[in-house]
């Protein structure tokens, strides 16, 4: 049995039991994949996976136990080569982090910059998604972060730690009706169309909770995953935006009036979360207190090291309410120190 054998197991299953995709995705030769697996399966003397003809067709039980563990042998695999260039050189090599579109526009830049200061040999992959695609991309080990406020279910897979909460703004143009209101109400929002976040995007949940505990539905005539498009098309008229208060700029912004809506929505609170078990290079954990100071290196490795996920959850409780209580809102983009 072979390292890369396990390798390529992994890699085909990741891709649906497409060998072509999987043989890509390794640059490698299909004919090749294909000859691995079956020696493999040889020496092991059963079939992983189920074939008509010379399409795999599904995986067998046998097959799921051994991919469970081949995964498992790979990410102690890739901890060891982490583990030795972090010995190396702590201060190079990569780091890929997915996010949402909100994140990396106005949360993360002033973040990058210290840390790019401070590690300028690595080398930094930034992907944007949408909450589904960045938990997948994080569970299948492509990304070494995940960023995310919405739909935290999706990366039960993953730890998943309280960075910061933060919550939104609503925003018109001068002269708008609302202007004239000095206590903003739900009721007062709903007598107007609507511009925010696709759902599933940056808090929206929390905005459709409000509305539905007032018993109303919010109009909604345009929503969209950039912040900027949003207010772009509040500046056309076209309705009441509603954003993370974060993605405010008031130099940019200048034309539109913020309406104060805190008292009307639920904070939201942003995560960082990574896969069970990964080893995570100095420099990650680094950005990680940099992104949410209460997180420091030794918080995080003790909340991946748990094994016992009700203890491991116990901790994350204990850091929710630190947030909670103690952890400043962030209502604007943070400031560089």
């Amino acid at each position: 049995m072979k390292l890369r054998q396990l390798h390529y197991i992994h890699e085909v299953a990741k891709h649906n039991l497409n060998v072509t995709a999987a043989s890509e995705a390794l640059y490698t030769s299909q004919p090749g994949v294909s000859k691995q697996i079956r020696l493999l399966e040889d020496e092991l003397g059963v079939q992983i996976f189920e074939r008509n003809g010379k399409h795999l067709v599904r995986i067998t039980e046998v097959g799921k136990a051994i991919l469970e563990l081949a995964e498992k042998v790979l990410l102690f695999s890739n901890n060891i080569e982490r583990t030795v260039a972090d010995f190396r050189n702590d201060s190079r090599g990569p780091f890929s982090i997915a996010t949402t579109h909100t994140q990396a526009r106005y949360a993360l830049p002033p973040i990058i910059r210290r840390f790019k200061e401070r590690y300028p040999d690595v080398v930094l992959h930034l992907h944007q998604g949408t909450p589904e695609q960045i938990a997948e991309m994080a569970s299948l080990g492509q990304v070494d972060c995940a960023i995310a406020t919405e739909a935290i279910e999706l990366f039960d897979d993953l730890v998943m730690l309280p960075c910061y909460r933060w919550n939104r703004c609503a925003l018109v143009p001068k002269n708008h009706p609302l202007t004239r209101i000095t206590h903003l109400s739900i009721e007062a929002l709903a007598e107007y169309p609507i511009i925010t976040y696709v759902f599933g995007f940056t808090g929206r949940s929390q905005l459709d909770k409000a509305f539905a505990s007032h018993g109303l539905e919010p109009n909604l005539v345009l929503t969209a995953v950039d912040s900027d498009v949003i207010k772009t098309y509040v500046r056309l008229g076209l309705g009441v935006g509603i954003i993370a208060k974060m993605a405010y700029e008031p130099e940019t912004d200048a034309d539109l009036v913020v309406l104060p809506s805190e008292h009307l929505f639920e904070p939201s609170v942003t995560r960082i979360g990574f896969r069970q078990g990964l080893f995570l290079r100095s420099y990650m954990l680094d950005f990680i207190q940099m992104f949410a100071p209460h997180l420091t290196p030794e918080i995080v490795k003790n909340v991946g090291a748990l094994r016992l996920p009700e203890e491991r959850q116990l901790l994350i409780d204990q850091l929710d309410l630190y947030v909670q209580d103690y952890a400043p809102e962030l209502k604007k983009v943070k400031a560089v120190s």
